[in-house]
């Protein structure tokens, strides 16, 4: 009997054999897509975490741990907490008036304008030249700067203004940047702090004493 080739056969042997490799193949980049895809989101997280940690790390940050820790101590007298409404100069040299106020701030997620007038107070005390130009950075770089972590709203004349007093540091770099925030605290914020019910209940403890 001759012998035939069973050339079909063959053939779908070879196809089967293409698909699998063409499988493994499609396997293989898909594992490749998927690692750079693992790694390029661990490097975003990283990132991330690396903002989150910078802004714990930062002045601000200490600032106001330090103003939380005096929100918890004893509260001030209704005398007190009622000189606040008089002047916003007035609420800003009381120390539980600032914790207070930044209390406030912070439930209308711009407690930033009130740190940076803090940092700008700060900075005025220092002595040392080197500490100044790394303060200097620092605040710039945090409050200041385009897309900072705790960008202040400024206007773009006062932000060049303020850049190019970096190329002379000295105590009145912020001056011009300081103003613009107290201003807009007090024309904006404090107005509202005055009405809050944070604020209404401190004058009110004069009165409810009364009763008792």
């Amino acid at each position: 009997m001759p012998f035939f080739r069973d050339f079909t056969k063959t053939q779908t042997i070879e196809f089967h054999s293409e698909m699998l490799l063409s499988m493994n193949r499609t396997k293989i980049a898909c594992g490749n897509l998927q690692r750079r895809h693992t790694m390029r989101e661990a490097k975003d997280m990283k990132n991330r975490l690396g903002i989150f940690r910078k802004r714990n790390e930062s002045p601000g940050r200490n600032q106001a741990s330090k103003l939380d820790k005096v929100l918890k101590s004893v509260r001030p007298p209704a005398e007190d907490a009622m000189k606040w409404g008089e002047s916003f100069e007035k609420l800003l040299i009381h120390k539980y008036g600032v914790a207070a106020f930044r209390a406030f701030l912070r439930t209308e997620f711009s407690e930033e304008n009130l740190d940076f007038w803090l940092a700008c107070e700060d900075y005025k005390k220092v002595k040392s030249q080197s500490k100044m130009t790394s303060k200097a950075k620092k605040i710039f770089s945090e409050y200041i700067a385009i897309q900072s972590c705790k960008e202040v709203n400024l206007d773009s004349y006062t932000r060049e203004h303020t850049k190019e007093n970096l190329q002379n540091i000295n105590r009145t770099c912020f001056d011009l940047a300081q103003k613009r925030i107290f201003g807009l605290m007090e024309k904006d914020s404090y107005p509202r702090f005055l009405r809050s019910e944070l604020y209404l209940d401190l004058i009110n403890q004069k009165k409810a004493n009364s009763i008792l």
